[in-house]
């Protein structure tokens, strides 16, 4: 088994869409960034990308190509679950995080789970998202921006080459 860790950051601001995991969320102010900033994504490929000892996002996706220019992060996170393919692992776990004031994600979460786990192709029960405040502490906390933490761990894939992800509990399904 390997695990990951990833981290993002951007600052809000008006005149851009708030992307977060693949679901655009109703708001005045939208994440900056070279692709749709989606930190919720971002973090993720990070700690895939690490658990495969693979580097970030930002030296697969650099910021100065222009190909990856508002480009949606759910095509970079399908690329990332092909290395993990390549690689001989399945994502076996994804715990997240997005650390922000407003807007709340509770409606949307489900979503973002199933867009990621969509991607990856994995069950969405293994896709777990969370949303916290900064308790308006910091540039998270006065709204300036949004971040995102993740955990990932990945296994082995079974004899055989099939890149099936664990099953879920049925209470979970």
């Amino acid at each position: 088994m390997k695990v990951g860790i990833g981290y993002d950051s951007h600052p809000l601001v008006r005149g851009r869409k708030l992307i977060l995991g693949g679901v655009e969320i109703p708001f005045e102010q939208g994440l900056l960034g070279h692709s749709d900033a989606d930190v919720l994504i971002h973090a993720i490929g990070d700690a895939i990308l690490g658990a495969l000892g693979r580097g970030d996002m930002g030296e697969l996706f650099p910021d100065d190509d222009v190909k990856n220019r508002d480009a949606s992060s759910l095509t970079f996170l399908k690329k990332i679950g092909e290395i993990v393919d390549e690689e001989g692992y399945v994502v076996s776990n994804i715990d997240a995080t997005v650390l922000l004031e407003k807007p709340k994600l509770r409606d949307y979460k489900k979503k973002m789970a199933e867009n990621i786990a969509q991607v990856l192709s994995l069950s969405p029960c293994l896709v777990s998202i969370k949303a916290k405040t900064n308790e308006r502490m910091g540039f998270i906390g006065r709204g300036e921006g949004v971040a995102a933490l993740a955990v990932v761990s990945l296994k082995v894939m079974d004899v055989g080459g099939k890149n099936q992800s664990p099953v879920c509990p049925l209470a979970h399904r």
